[in-house]
């Protein structure tokens, strides 16, 4: 992609509102955006056309967090609830863990590899039906969930820093680092490749994204006792706002410490989104995406309209204790 071309594409989205939610909304619109960009040619002209669907309800499961029950663990993974090497330990099949530690507590500890898995199924199942608003949404869901697993403060009971005085990193890092650098950011990630056992992807990306978290907390702890408050932090305005921000000094020297840890993450999650689209694709049968509808259909739209105004009237549902801001 042209340097002009992104950072054009990096311009709009940031003039988006932003939420606080895993990669925030700009970084979750852009995953999903850039992802489509790396798919073969047999792919591209179907994805290309609803490129703007793909980006715009890449936050949706965010969106449905509060008010959809089992909605919050399809986020995260507190691997450390498990113990010493609980990847090692953890069985692959949702099956089996449920039959080790029953589903309730599962839940409470996040399931996000088990629910890729399921998508994959999933959206396999849609391809093969020529289901093309199916393979919309589950394209654009999926994406979130994969892109959710590239994130290590998803992979830990420690996610916002609140366990150990460091409260607001978990926005800090996933939101505010790719807002103010990606602009630099090198997404020539190559083009999106087939996957030859999907299920233990999902399951290695997670283990790489705790292995970060110390680094994460870490160097953020060490620079904290370098910057005064007001260096730390700063404001700027947002809309008709203004809002208290880490500052772009304590931003840039975070991402020096990490060594470009979070470009490689977002970088790992565009190419790992589109990779699961062209695997579930190709285990499909490869359809021709060309002769599918180039457009999500009206009951489409109805749906997303329809759905929009319940998670805006729906009352919110209890919080899923250890992620619940």
């Amino acid at each position: 992609m042209k340097k002009s071309v992104l950072l054009s594409l990096l311009c709009a989205l940031l003039l988006l509102p932003s939420q606080p939610q895993a990669w925030g909304f700009f970084g979750h619109r852009l995953i999903n955006r850039l992802g489509v960009l790396t798919l073969p040619p047999a792919m591209i002209g179907f994805y290309k056309a609803n490129i703007d669907y793909l980006t715009e309800n890449a936050t949706r499961p965010d969106s449905r967090r509060s008010v959809v029950p089992d909605e919050a663990p399809r986020h995260f993974l507190d691997v450390d609830a498990y113990g010493d090497s609980a990847l090692a330990r953890l069985p692959h099949s949702w099956t089996d863990a449920v039959a080790r530690y029953g589903e309730d507590s599962l839940k409470r500890h996040g399931i996000v590899p088990w629910h890729v898995a399921r998508m994959k199924y999933q959206l396999t199942e849609a391809f093969k039906t020529r289901d093309a608003d199916n393979i919309l949404r589950l394209s654009a869901d999926m994406g979130h969930y994969i892109a959710d697993a590239c994130v290590p403060l998803h992979t830990t009971r420690n996610y916002n820093g609140q366990l150990s005085g460091q409260r607001g990193i978990h926005g800090f890092w996933e939101s505010r680092l790719p807002e103010v650098l990606s602009a630099n950011y090198d997404f020539f990630v190559g083009q999106a490749t087939y996957l030859d056992q999907p299920t233990e992807t999902i399951w290695q990306v997670v283990g790489r994204s705790h292995a970060a978290v110390d680094s994460v907390l870490r160097f953020e702890k060490e620079l904290t006792g370098k910057f005064s408050e007001d260096r730390k932090y700063g404001f700027e305005e947002r809309g008709n706002a203004t809002v208290r921000v880490y500052s772009r000094d304590f931003t840039n020297e975070y991402h020096q410490r990490l060594n470009g840890q979070v470009e490689r993450q977002l970088r790992l999650a565009v190419h790992l989104v589109a990779s699961y689209w062209y695997t579930c694709w190709v285990d499909a049968g490869q359809p021709d995406l060309d002769k599918l509808p180039k457009t999500a259909s009206e009951s489409e739209k109805k749906r997303l309209a329809r759905e929009a105004v319940e998670l805006r009237n729906a009352p919110p549902q209890a919080a899923v204790p250890g992620h619940e801001d």
